[in-house]
């Protein structure tokens, strides 16, 4: 087979650079080892940016996000026993979408092949090759058992954190930037209303909690909890006595109801760099991975593939190079910001197990800053809503 663009992963960044091509009209094949049904069901948290929304819709593929979806114009910081509200609309003009990530899967994967996109899904035995010249390959086993060479131009890792991707990088080229925290999150979903309409950050002397949304009867949340802490250890009741004890006060309580799925998510950053090793060139969490409290997976992952399709569209219509060259560097840069912000309200909101009487005090003084000053409270909600995506 014969492709400009091979893209390995039909995840956020494979599918929107898929589509972003498309409108160019670029050729790409898309490889991916899961089934369709599996990527769909498999239910992530999803909170889109504003420029994240923006660029979906026009793309066509933004329509269920903003009839569904939450839109939320601020969040609530707890602490002290009291709730504080961080206003985006107010301090940045702009707000998030909660619309979880299988559900803008869905949409994607709907647009593509109703475009008549290439995607194989069931690829198994993925491998890269010759990826240092002008002719990369990426060999598989389709679903039917079929051996095939895709043969193509540049190939776009977008396969997340343990794809082969980011292992064709040899060591010797590659720096990895990494941090683990000596944390996790305790993870429930709940059939419940909602217990505020806006997602509450609170940070407590036993720990981070975060109350989120799914849909109005299905709520999402989480507390700090050891990184090898075992779900099947906490009974239901020890749940809601933990999560309720962390964002008391001020009359708050939470919406209880049966939890039907709990597990724990690590807590680290990651960066790869280079982000571009021939003609290969990593996106979304092949090449970077931040903690969740400051929402940014999904969202750096369609920047990255905004920033790469550009590149690509000089690269196969004047022959120039300068963008791709330039892709990495340009991705990082707003990868760092990410990584920034989203180690900063790690470290503001959760305790740190090795930490003194100091770094609490600390802590209540930062959020005391944040709450109290427009300043800080207006780097938060543009920091959150997210920096401008340029097609």
């Amino acid at each position: 087979m014969r492709t400009r663009v091979g893209i390995v992963g039909a995840g956020p960044a494979g599918l929107v650079l898929s589509l972003l091509l498309a409108e160019r009209g670029i050729e790409s094949v898309v490889v991916e080892t899961r089934g369709r049904e599996e990527i769909e069901r498999t239910i992530r948290a999803g909170v889109l940016e504003q420029g994240t929304v923006d660029l979906l819709t026009d793309l066509g593929v933004g329509a269920r996000a903003r009839a569904e979806g939450a839109r939320h114009e601020g969040v609530e910081l707890r602490f002290g026993g009291q709730g504080h509200r961080i206003d985006f609309a107010g301090l940045a003009g702009r707000a998030v979408w909660l619309y979880p990530q299988h559900e803008v899967l869905k949409d994607l994967i709907a647009a593509r092949l109703k475009g008549g996109a290439d995607i194989r899904f069931g690829a198994r035995d993925v491998a890269l090759r010759d990826v240092t010249s002008d002719r990369p390959v990426i060999s598989f086993t389709d679903a039917d058992g079929t051996p095939v060479e895709l043969r193509c131009d540049v190939i776009a890792g977008c396969d997340g954190s343990a794809g082969v991707s980011r292992r064709t990088v040899p060591d010797d080229v590659r720096t990895d930037y990494f941090r683990a925290y000596p944390f996790g999150w305790f993870g429930i979903l709940v059939e419940a209303p909602r217990s505020s309409e806006e997602l509450v950050y609170a940070h407590s002397e036993r720990g981070f909690a975060l109350i989120s949304t799914r849909t109005p009867d299905v709520q999402r949340m989480y507390f700090q909890c050891a990184p090898d802490e075992r779900p099947d250890d906490w009974s239901d009741d020890r749940i809601w006595a933990e999560l309720n004890a962390r964002v008391a006060g001020g009359g708050f309580t939470l919406k209880e109801g049966r939890i039907f799925d709990k597990g724990v998510i690590a807590m680290r950053s990651y960066v790869c760099e280079p982000m571009r090793h021939g003609r290969l060139f990593l996106a979304g969490d092949a090449a970077h991975v931040v903690p969740p409290t400051g929402a940014k997976g999904l969202n750096l992952a369609v920047a990255d593939v905004v920033v790469l399709a550009r590149a690509l569209e000089r690269f196969f219509t004047a022959n120039e190079t300068d963008l791709l060259d330039a892709y990495g560097p340009t991705a990082a840069r707003r990868v760092w910001r990410a990584q920034h912000f989203s180690w900063w309200m790690t470290s503001m909101l959760h305790l740190d197990p090795a930490g003194s009487a100091f770094d609490l005090k600390r802590q209540l003084g930062e959020l005391e800053l944040v709450t109290g000053s427009t300043a800080a409270a207006t780097h938060l909600a543009e920091s959150y809503t997210g920096w401008p995506i340029e097609l």
